[in-house]
């Protein structure tokens, strides 16, 4: 448990540091404090002794917005997906989170979109806005197992980053990770040094699909996802 007490305590004061200084950055621009954000994340994995790797990085289109949906094994996965994806996106989160001091503050500068879900018509507004906002231009990040994964296997998918993809009209991006797992668990917190996989698929066009077409989608991004995954496994 030396290693995990070691980590939480450094990287609690890495994270205040990092926001303090940050946040004087949004206001020249959200981008340079997402920007920030990145360098935060790379130095909590250098903390952990998570070794990042990086595959498929030639098909996120950086010519328009995607939203972009990877499966979720560990808390290591924010860190992953921000100190990897070479553009800008903003997270969906809960909106409790965005009620935080200095945290909340930080991630509403960062331009990161709050999802109410306390009530139903809170939760619909919450998606129209997320829709418009990535519509407008802005790159989007979704867990669809929407939390994560107890033992490491892929979960049932939601289909409310879906219905959020034929609202916004955007590709969707495959990705897989994995080893994070091994990194730390969902149910545990020991920690292990390891090394962390981020694969990009090619993004999926949803311009000519309808509701109807949901469990097709689904299927269409989890598929590479669990043969990734499955890749390597005895």
């Amino acid at each position: 448990m030396l290693r995990t007490s070691f980590f939480l305590v450094s990287m609690s004061l890495w994270t205040l540091i990092m926001m303090l200084t940050g946040l004087p950055l949004s206001l020249i621009s959200p981008d340079y404090l997402h920007n920030w954000g990145r360098l935060w994340a790379r130095g909590g994995l250098i903390l952990a002794g998570a070794r990042l790797e990086l595959h498929g990085l030639q098909h996120i289109p950086r010519d328009q917005p995607v939203i972009l949906m990877p499966n979720h094994q560990s808390n290591f996965d924010i860190l992953a997906i921000l100190a990897g994806t070479p553009i800008q996106f903003r997270w969906l989160a809960k909106a409790e989170l965005f009620k935080i001091p200095i945290f909340g503050l930080t991630m509403l500068r960062a331009g990161y979109i709050p999802i109410d879900r306390s009530g139903r018509r809170k939760a619909l507004l919450s998606m129209q806005e997320a829709a418009r906002r990535i519509s407008d231009g802005t790159s989007v990040t979704i867990f669809p197992e929407g939390t994560r994964s107890p033992d490491g296997a892929l979960q049932p998918f939601k289909k409310g980053g879906f219905v959020l993809a034929l609202q916004s009209g955007v590709q969707l991006v495959p990705v897989a990770i994995k080893g994070s797992f091994d990194v730390m668990s969902k149910n545990s917190l020991k920690l292990r040094s390891g090394q962390i996989d981020v694969t990009f698929f090619p993004p999926i066009d949803v311009s000519d699909k309808d509701h109807r077409d949901i469990p097709d989608l689904m299927e269409r991004i989890r598929e590479p996802i669990a043969v990734n995954l499955a890749c390597g496994e005895s």
